[in-house]
């Protein structure tokens, strides 16, 4: 059945129970009766004339190609907040902690060229969304509930190694050309608690996992983090650093939501990390 963005966009608040669209995620170009469709983890110029060639009716990228996703995408990162003071972080060291990260992806969105991107989509008439948030969002559900399930069967008390070990029951991690490392702390310490930073964004750096590791969380979970950051908490010495991968950690939602797409009946060709 051909299926529309409109479609596609509240397949995937349904898959991850988020009410309405975050500012990361949009419609670039609207479109309707699509059965054949390109998606890909990142989506540029390059990308959208392969799609008219492979005959694809619209396109979907993970990451924002963009528009609005791009301009407004800093919105977002207010969930690192919300994640600090849901594990204990006062509120106002919580904000004092993300604000300048905020601040500096304000100022990269505010010189990007957002439209780009999706002027070669309106002008090759090829519908273009992007979709990220919802979908790292319901990947962070399945990775705690893995974690979750994991830890509840174990006879001892969970080391970091034991997390990982819930993660790779996971088959996106599992089967990953990355692995899963502790670039911070030790696979046999004391997991003790454990923080899941996924669906906000971005990673927070080192600024937010301090934060963390100061107000008694022992672990913290990445998908990535950038190497300075990692060696300024190789400094500190305070907690663990789980860092799972990139683009296996955005396959885990990326792969539920296009599941559902074609159990609708739409083809959807791979590419760019899926």
């Amino acid at each position: 059945m051909p299926i529309s963005t409109d479609d596609l966009v509240q397949l995937a608040l349904e898959l991850s129970g988020m009410p309405e669209l975050p500012a990361d995620s949009s419609v670039n170009v609207p479109g309707s009766g699509m059965s054949r469709l390109l998606f890909g983890i990142d989506i540029a110029g390059a990308e959208l004339l392969l799609a008219r060639q492979l005959q694809c009716d619209g396109v979907i990228a993970h990451h924002p190609a963009g528009g609005s996703s791009t301009r407004d995408f800093p919105a977002v990162l207010e969930r690192q907040i919300g994640f600090l003071v849901a594990h204990g972080v006062p509120a106002d060291v919580a904000e004092a902690t993300v604000r300048p990260m905020i601040d500096a992806w304000s100022m990269r969105a505010h010189a990007a060229n957002a439209d780009h991107t999706p002027s070669f989509a309106r002008l090759l008439g090829m519908p273009l969304m992007n979709m990220h948030l919802p979908l790292d969002e319901l990947g962070r559900q399945i990775m705690v509930e893995a974690i979750d399930t994991h830890l509840a069967a174990l006879p001892h008390t969970p080391t970091v190694q034991d997390a990982i070990d819930g993660l790779l029951t996971i088959p996106e991690l599992a089967e990953a050309d990355t692995q899963i490392i502790v670039p911070v702390g030790n696979p046999d310490n004391a997991l003790g608690k454990l923080a899941v930073v996924h669906g906000a964004g971005s990673n927070g750096g080192a600024r937010v996992a301090r934060a963390y590791w100061e107000h008694g969380v022992n672990t913290v979970l990445y998908i990535h983090c950038a190497g300075d950051q990692v060696a300024q908490l190789r400094e500190s010495g305070k907690g663990n650093l789980i860092v799972t991968g990139h683009i296996a950690s955005d396959l885990i939602g990326i792969n539920r939501y296009v599941a559902a797409i074609e159990a609708r009946g739409v083809e959807v060709v791979r590419m760019s990390g899926l």
